[in-house]
């Protein structure tokens, strides 16, 4: 895909399902090309509005910087232009620009900007930071706000009026006062991405805060099913939503809870349920036991 104008980029994601496709893994842990390829070849043949590579699914945060590049220039390769790939930039300033060209540089359509690693940091420092990798690069860039990098209603604002490229919002937190707040202030300067786990419980009543999209994990496994979870909550149908609900999302999310960390290892587990190999996550994660995936496996065949 071309270069396209973060204005642009902007409307096509605002529009569509989002999905953060999972890294694959072999036996040793290591990349696995082939799998990963033929999971972007299926992810890509639906009608979804952006991947974001080595993302929060696709375990950005165990790959090395080199891996990371890899998996970026893989996703564009393979997708071919088909949906818009965006890469993500991570840690310290110094780093996250780096990433960013590198991310330009292997034909990345856009930018997801994650929190810097472990230190705390002044809203004040986080608009520089964020203005810096903005100034790095000529691609779209959404910037996330979790951890230690949650952005006040008048931060947004900010990096949103020094930075044209600055095109979106990813929400971590869901403190309804923060984003009605940054949506009363900001309004349709950027968009607004729900980036909660597992995104889809939240989908309706963000909707009403601005939030028209969000990333989908369940679209790493479900593709289907995920979609039509999307339309229901535009349609703001909330029968359909909340019977989608109660059929699958919530038991999903009862396994999901039993460990820290798997809201990444269920997706995983979730493509092997379907019978697509997911693999294993990498340390720190821990895979789901026998049994889990039993009761997942389980759960989807009753909406298959």
């Amino acid at each position: 895909m071309t270069l396209l104008p973060p204005d642009e980029l902007a409307d096509r994601l605002k529009s569509g399902l989002l999905s953060f496709p999972v890294t694959h893994f072999d036996a040793d842990l290591q990349f696995d090309e082939p799998r990963y390829r033929e999971h972007l070849a299926w992810q890509s043949s639906f009608d979804v509005a952006g991947l974001f590579a080595a993302g929060g699914t696709g375990e950005g945060f165990s790959l090395t910087p080199a891996e990371i590049d890899r998996v970026v220039r893989v996703a564009v390769d393979e997708v071919a232009g088909k949906v818009p790939v965006l890469a993500p930039a991570t840690g310290g300033t110094a780093v996250s620009i780096e990433q960013a060209k590198a991310a330009q540089d292997a034909g990345a359509t856009g930018l997801l900007l994650f929190p810097p690693y472990l230190t705390e940091a002044s809203q004040e420092g986080l608009v520089e930071h964020i203005s810096a990798v903005c100034r790095a690069t000529d691609l779209g860039v959404i910037v996330y706000s979790r951890a230690n990098a949650v952005l006040t209603d008048v931060t947004v604002a900010a990096v949103a009026e020094r930075n044209p490229n600055l095109i979106g919002l990813k929400d971590g937190v869901g403190d309804i006062e923060q984003m009605t707040r940054t949506y009363a202030r900001v309004g349709d300067r950027l968009i607004y991405v729900g980036g909660l786990p597992t995104a889809e419980t939240f989908a309706l009543p963000l909707l009403q805060l601005g939030v028209s999209t969000y990333s989908s994990a369940l679209y790493n496994f479900l593709p289907e099913f995920a979609l039509r979870f999307y339309a229901a909550v535009r349609a703001q149908d909330r029968t359909a939503v909340y019977a989608m609900l109660n059929d699958f999302v919530l038991p999903y999310l009862d396994i999901r809870d039993r460990e820290r960390g798997y809201a990444v290892s269920i997706v995983k587990a979730g493509l092997t349920a379907v019978g697509r190999d997911g693999g294993r996550v990498r340390p720190p994660l821990t895979d789901l036991d026998d049994a889990e995936l039993a009761d997942l496996t389980a759960l989807v065949q009753k909406i298959s």
